[in-house]
């Protein structure tokens, strides 16, 4: 799986049934991949929501991917899981999900980069790139990383106060995905505003 285009992470909301039908709208749209990140539901309810949603991704051939959680991953067959560096050894988790997709935070640090890569990361992520309503404390990554990090060859995922507008200039710096909550999922048409991130992408 060749990570390219918009890379929904869902946001979260209370009402679940509210959640689904974004997502819908999501897939209509055409993101290249959703990341399931969900941090106030129980493990049941998380469980049962991730296999919903991850039947959903597997409909429209879009890849699901357990932010965080590599049991969950696991248990959903999603296509990958993506970690954070307090969610788990890299290398663990590369030989827990062979074949399946693994991207790592790497935040504003190449040298983490090179060495989620070198322990089995299909992808890597950078952020936050511009100020984040998602998480406003969030260290800031320079967009110079993203051509720092092209040798890796593996996709570069930017992430973090991203919009349509900006968008261009982590294009331009390198980027091969962005990551976005916000400007997707509080969009009045979400199947329209991932369509117009398609475009940014010569979708």
């Amino acid at each position: 799986m060749k990570l390219r285009g918009l890379y929904a992470i869902t946001p979260d909301i209370a009402d679940r049934s509210t959640l689904r039908h974004l997502v819908d709208e999501a897939l209509e749209g055409g993101i290249a991949a959703l990341q399931y990140r969900r941090k106030s539901l129980t493990p049941a309810l998380r469980l049962d929501e991730a296999k919903v949603l991850a039947a959903l991704c597997r409909d429209k051939g879009v890849p699901f991917i357990v932010n965080d959680d590599l049991d969950l991953a696991i248990v959903v067959e999603a296509d990958g899981v993506h970690l954070g560096r307090e969610d788990g050894d890299l290398a663990a988790a590369r030989a827990k999900l062979p074949g399946r997709l693994l991207g790592a935070s790497c935040y504003d640090s190449l040298a983490r980069a090179r060495a989620a890569v070198a322990a089995g990361a299909d992808y890597v992520a950078f952020g936050s790139v511009f100020l984040s309503p998602t998480k406003p404390a969030a260290v800031r990554a320079p967009h110079t990383l993203f051509a720092q990090a092209k040798p890796l060859g593996v996709p570069l995922v930017a992430i973090g106060g991203i919009t349509l507008e900006n968008t261009p200039q982590l294009l331009q710096a390198g980027a091969d995905c962005v990551a976005v909550v916000s400007d997707l999922f509080d969009a009045p048409d979400v199947a329209a505003r991932a369509r117009a991130y398609g475009k940014l992408f010569g979708r």
